[in-house]
């Protein structure tokens, strides 16, 4: 079995299009959550995955986007992920938003005899938490996970980590990498075993159509640095 795990696409259509044409033929697509905020496009990336993934976890954009709350990122992100939801509202209806916040927080799977927990941020605090890739770090959260793979989102920072008995895996973002390498990040698991993978895509495309936007030139600015692997900021 040939799964497509994908998250953090961040309303980033054209990097999701790269990911879904290199991808292929697969068998079945997870989705890590945040979905919108960040990118320009809310409505097509929500439209794809309510249509093509078969597990859906929420994230904390999500949350923030479908409950009217904040989102908890990082302070020097705060306000271009408001700024962007003000544009996610704009394009998504009712039952969109409703779906966002009827995704459930965590899933288990099993597929090819493979236990999978899925979860965007970590098992304990499925929305905010932000660990880095440091197996002590993951020890105590996946602890009492029963499952082979625990395949996590949030950091935007693609990783396969041994820890104990299981392994954590983070495909990246699809639409805001933040590990200097602009290619939109995504995984594979094909007969239980992940392999992180990067697609290509028109980054500039997507800035223009920022460009194109009612954001403020700041943010426009900000944003198009991100995608062009400036530094990252934590999420």
């Amino acid at each position: 079995m040939r799964i497509l795990v994908v998250s953090d696409i961040h309303g980033n259509w054209e990097a999701l299009k790269a990911v879904i044409r290199q991808a292929r033929a697969v068998d079945e697509i997870l989705c890590l959550g945040d979905i919108v905020d960040y990118g320009p496009e809310h409505k097509a990336c929500v439209s794809w995955v309510r249509g093509a993934a078969s597990a859906v976890v929420r994230g904390n954009h999500d949350h923030a986007a479908a409950f009217h709350v904040s989102c908890q990122c990082s302070p020097a992100m705060r306000d271009l992920s408001e700024l962007t939801r003000q544009e996610a509202w704009k394009q998504l209806g009712e039952d969109d938003l409703r779906w966002l916040g009827e995704q459930k927080a965590g899933l288990d799977l099993e597929r090819d005899g493979v236990r999978i927990h899925m979860v965007h941020a970590t098992p304990d605090q499925p929305l905010y938490a932000y660990l880095r890739p440091i197996a002590s770090e993951w020890s105590r959260p996946v602890k009492y996970i029963d499952a082979h793979l625990v395949l996590v989102g949030h950091t935007h920072l693609p990783m396969v980590l041994q820890v104990g008995d299981k392994l954590v895996v983070n495909p990246g973002s699809v639409g805001q990498p933040r590990d200097g390498d602009t290619r939109a990040a995504y995984a594979i698991i094909e007969d239980g075993k992940p392999t992180l993978c990067r697609a290509e895509y028109d980054v500039d495309a997507t800035i223009a159509q920022l460009e194109r936007s009612s954001l403020p030139p700041e943010a426009v600015a900000r944003l198009a640095h991100l995608l062009r692997g400036g530094d990252p900021w934590r999420d």
